[in-house]
């Protein structure tokens, strides 16, 4: 059934009035009323800033394990490094997502030098091929995520974008989300992943890896984090849709004009950080912050 957009909506003074001053406010001042929501923190030294980074990226893998998104070896985060930006931190090979601590990351660089942290334990080849080419190739990324999840990796198979079926889907409005669509198997081969990196474009924030899985970034390894939770569940909710309106149901697709003005109103990264900090309080409850060590 051929999905339709809702019809776009006549205008009025006021209401753009409205729709400027909302512009005129942060993201975070956007969705508190009263006093405004913290955001990401400061630092006052390479080092706490470092730690912070570690902590939450291990605070991310205790998530994903949480929420199921594990599958062998497959998978992996990595986030630049705050004071050598040519390097990044990853996850070593097979170690549990549900084990993993802040001390247990390694560091390495574009070339794929172990250069600190865990470095008794190798890191994942492909992984490493595909973080290295978005880091270089995207300097404003800071963080990436990649895991092979059961919704992301169903949707895959039909190497198409998400659409715009709802409000939480429209934080992937325009080119903020791309479709990788050349499934060539395991990366294995640098120029490999210098084609997924293309694919993600100049503003990518996530991307469908055909036949493969999803692929967040982010400023932050939370706002990374928080959209690839985001994604798999808005995937499982097309694969629902899908389902409906294969027996009959018509499906309605967010107008463009609201798609991005939603966009513009939730995909701030401020925004996206603060919308992962629940799932981090509760992983850090749940393991009684054995993650941070």
């Amino acid at each position: 059934m051929t999905p339709h957009s809702t019809d776009t909506k006549t205008s009025n003074p006021t209401q753009n009035e409205e729709t400027k001053e909302v512009k005129a406010k942060t993201a975070l001042q956007i969705i508190s009323h009263g006093p405004t929501i913290p955001g990401p923190p400061s630092f006052t030294s390479i080092d706490k800033h470092r730690a912070h980074i570690l902590e939450h990226m291990a605070g991310a893998f205790r998530i994903f394990a949480r929420k199921g998104f594990t599958e062998g070896l497959a998978g992996h985060i990595s986030v630049r490094d705050p004071e050598n930006p040519h390097t990044f931190w990853t996850n070593p090979l097979n170690r549990p997502w549900s084990l993993i601590r802040a001390s247990d990351m390694v560091l390495v660089d574009y070339t794929g030098n172990l250069l600190g942290g865990n470095t008794t334990r190798p890191v994942n080849a492909a992984g490493f091929l595909i973080h290295g080419a978005i880091h270089k190739a995207r300097p404003d990324v800071n963080a990436a995520c990649h895991a092979h999840s059961p919704y992301g990796k169903a949707w895959s198979a039909f190497a198409k974008p998400l659409e715009m079926i709802n409000q939480d889907a429209c934080v992937f409005y325009g080119k903020a989300q791309s479709v990788y669509a050349d499934f060539g198997g395991v990366v294995f081969k640098q120029e490999e992943g210098e084609r997924v990196a293309k694919a993600l474009g100049g503003e990518g924030k996530v991307m469908v890896l055909a036949n493969h899985g999803l692929l967040t970034v982010g400023k932050t390894v939370d706002e990374a984090a928080y959209l690839f939770t985001l994604m798999e569940r808005s995937c499982m909710v097309q694969l629902a849709v899908e389902a409906a309106a294969a027996n009959g149901l018509e499906k309605r697709v967010i107008g463009d004009e609201e798609a991005r003005y939603t966009f513009e109103m939730t995909a701030d990264p401020d925004g996206l950080w603060c919308e992962f900090q629940g799932d981090f309080e509760v992983e850090d409850v749940l393991s009684n912050g054995d993650f941070r060590k």
